[in-house]
């Protein structure tokens, strides 16, 4: 199966969820956070640091619970996307 590659858009949206978890998981460790939401440690590290751009949402449901993030504060620090209307918080 071919992927088709992500544009820099998504790109940069990776890197804003990624600095967004990392800013909620504060003084806590990413470990204790992947203990928390059952989230592999490295997939936590990779998410933090843009590595996948793209993760399923179902993942990201998980670190949010753990982080007590709701999510449509999460979703209100993305600017919108070409052709999709701003999320309403």
């Amino acid at each position: 199966m071919v992927r088709t590659p992500l544009t820099d858009e998504q790109r940069d949206r990776g890197r804003i969820l990624g600095q967004a978890l990392r800013e909620a998981r504060g003084r806590r460790s990413a470990a204790q956070i992947s203990a928390l939401s059952g989230v592999p440690l490295d997939t936590l590290r990779k998410i933090e640091r843009g590595a996948i751009a793209m993760p399923a949402f179902f993942t990201v449901l998980q670190l949010a619970q753990a982080l007590e993030l709701d999510l449509n504060t999460l979703a209100a620090e993305f600017p919108a996307a070409d052709g999709e209307q701003a999320v309403a918080s």
